[in-house]
């Protein structure tokens, strides 16, 4: 599976924003279908974004419909979230994670069809 690392967590005060990256070094993310994941201390992880190889499909969950954007840069080997409008329960873990799919218009709404994970970055929402 490719290797992938995320990037540009922190801390922001309600109201604000964050942008985070995920990269894959040597690696490359065009066959995968790509999520964003968070797990808040006590919660279970949940899915929060995803989108499919060409870019032409997204998901969201419901509590960040509006405020959260999915996007990739196959050439660049990178996926972002744009995260705006920051609430303090949007504070978790983010975890960029990337599926196969054979198919281009693949979207995968379930943790058990991503196999590669980063580390997680940290975001942090005060109120």
């Amino acid at each position: 599976q490719v290797q992938l690392v995320e990037s540009g967590g922190g801390s922001v005060q309600a109201g604000g924003s964050l942008g985070l990256s995920c990269g894959a070094p040597g690696g490359s993310i065009m066959i995968y279908v790509m999520g964003w994941f968070r797990q808040a201390p006590g919660k279970e992880r949940e899915l929060v974004a995803s989108i499919n190889k060409r870019s032409t499909s997204t998901w969201y969950t419901d509590s960040v419909k509006g405020r959260f954007t999915i996007s990739r840069d196959n050439a660049q080997n990178a996926l972002y979230l744009q995260m705006n409008d920051l609430k303090p329960e949007d504070t978790a873990v983010y975890y960029c994670a990337g599926g196969r799919a054979f198919y281009h218009d693949t979207v995968y709404t379930h943790s058990r069809n991503y196999a590669a994970w980063g580390q997680g970055t940290q975001v942090t929402v005060s109120s």
